[in-house]
């Protein structure tokens, strides 16, 4: 079964060894930029430059709904090789929310059961909301993946979050 995995910036090159990633997404503020792992070709590295953040502050901006929109073509692509691997700076916020997005968008669950699934494996996810709330418009899901995210609070206090795996089938799979 095809996986996402999440983890902070400082865990990349050890998640990508372990997990046999295939396909990296890399979430970071301006002007930071990761370094992708050999085995990852540069086609199937997407970096994304945005901060941490649900709105606009001095010289800092959240993301767009056109990095939404490049996260969601990139996860969605059929010929995307799997293992995914994910991560923001520090693995608690941009990263979860992508992880939650891409599976809205790549399964059939419903937004609940995905939330729920990654409270579960991830007791300091506090997914980045406005990145939510973008995906929830660009997917027509009517507030759907808003509420999920609300509905499991925010997560554990920490530096860092823990590194974690999510498992997915697409539909016609």
């Amino acid at each position: 079964m095809p996986r996402i995995h999440v983890c902070p910036l400082a865990h990349v090159a050890r998640v990508a060894a372990d997990s046999g990633a295939r396909s990296l997404i890399s979430l970071l503020t301006p002007p930071a930029l990761a370094p992708r792992p050999q085995k990852i070709a540069a086609q199937d590295h997407l970096q994304l430059g945005f901060a941490d953040l649900t709105a606009p502050r001095d010289g800092m901006t959240p993301a767009s709904a056109d990095q939404l929109k490049a996260l969601l073509d990139f996860v969605t692509r059929r010929d995307r090789p799997a293992p995914l691997l994910i991560h923001c700076f520090a693995g608690v916020s941009r990263s979860p929310a992508a992880a939650f997005i891409a599976l809205c968008a790549l399964t059939d669950r419903g937004e609940h059961d995905i939330a729920a699934d990654l409270r579960r494996l991830s007791p300091s996810a506090t997914p980045n909301r406005h990145m939510v709330a973008l995906a929830d418009t660009l997917l027509t899901r009517e507030g759907r993946m808003v509420a999920a995210i609300d509905s499991i609070g925010r997560g554990a206090d920490c530096f860092e979050g823990e590194s974690f795996c999510m498992e997915w089938a697409r539909d016609s799979e």
